[in-house]
Formats: C-alpha cells, sequence, structure tokens
C-alpha cells in the first residue's frame, strides 16, 4: 500500500477554509505533475515520520529549535472535516505563511549533519538510508524557501 505525505504551496486567497474544498483542490494538485516541477508541490512517500524525528533531533542540539522543528512535517492546523463528510476523507493541516517561513528559517539554518549526528546509528539500524534523508531534507529546505519567498501558505494532506 503506498501511502503520501503531500505538500502543495498556495497564496492564501486563493483557497477556501474548508476541507471539502481543500480535499478537491489537494487532489487535482495531487495529479499535477506541473505543479512539481515548478517547485509548488512536494510529496513523501511512506517515511515523512521519520523525516519529522530527524528534525526532533534539533531539540537537543538547540533550545531555539523546540517550536520551529516540527513545522516543516506536522506544522500547521488540522482541517476539521465537514459536518456528515465522508471519514474515509484524507486528514489535512494548514500551516499559515508566518509557519511557513518559521519552516523555511529551520530548515535553513539546521544542519543536517548534525541532525545525523544525533540519529543516525539508529536510523541506520532500522536500514533507514543517509542519502535518503539528506535529500528529503534538501527537497524540504527548497520547498519552503519557495513558499516562504512567495509569501505562501501549505496544505498537507495524507493520500493512501
Amino acid at each position: 500500500m503506498s501511502i503520501y505525505l503531500h505538500f502543495r504551496a498556495v497564496s492564501e486567497s486563493d483557497i477556501q477554509d474548508d476541507h471539502t474544498w481543500l480535499a478537491a483542490f489537494m487532489s487535482e494538485a495531487w495529479e499535477s505533475d506541473d505543479e512539481y516541477a515548478a517547485g509548488i508541490a512536494h510529496s513523501i512517500s511512506k517515511s515523512w515520520d521519520a523525516v519529522n524525528d530527524l528534525y526532533a533531533a534539533a531539540e537537543s542540539l538547540s533550545a531555539d529549535a523546540e517550536e520551529s522543528w516540527n513545522l516543516p512535517i506536522y506544522g500547521g492546523r488540522p482541517v476539521p472535516h465537514n459536518a456528515g463528510a465522508d471519514p474515509s476523507d484524507p486528514p489535512m493541516m494548514f500551516l499559515e505563511p508566518a509557519g511557513v517561513s518559521q519552516a523555511a528559517q529551520f530548515l535553513t539554518s539546521v544542519s543536517f549533519d548534525e541532525l545525523w549526528n544525533v540519529v543516525g546509528a539508529r536510523f541506520s539500524a532500522l536500514g533507514r538510508p543517509r542519502q535518503e534523508y539528506l535529500a528529503h531534507h534538501r527537497d524540504l529546505q527548497g520547498f519552503y524557501e519557495r513558499a516562504a519567498s512567495a509569501g505562501h501558505a501549505v496544505v498537507k494532506v495524507v493520500w493512501a
């Protein structure tokens, strides 16, 4: 079974704060290779929780990181389902532009090598290769930098 965390950068004025509307919007974006090529969409297959664990290591490196390390993956507020909605509708989060800027700042200021020094032995023992997480980190850095520069929010949805 494939499961993904899908990210989409978008201007707040271009969306509706409604789960049904956002699910349709994100579904359309999910199908668009153009959005990935333009750098306004990103996704992580299955391992996003481990990427979050990598970023959690920042707490042991800097007291300043305790608020921002969770923004790239799980940051934002949950988008509640509408009354009578299908319970199988995907879970979604909405990260406002200020949070996107904080996430971008965290990702550009944290050292991947220092994070890996904290979690690398545990990750390697679980068969999680360093290069895979370095690639996730670099991709998220670029995604959040572009979104923050544009003043965009980020919508996140879990697709199964």
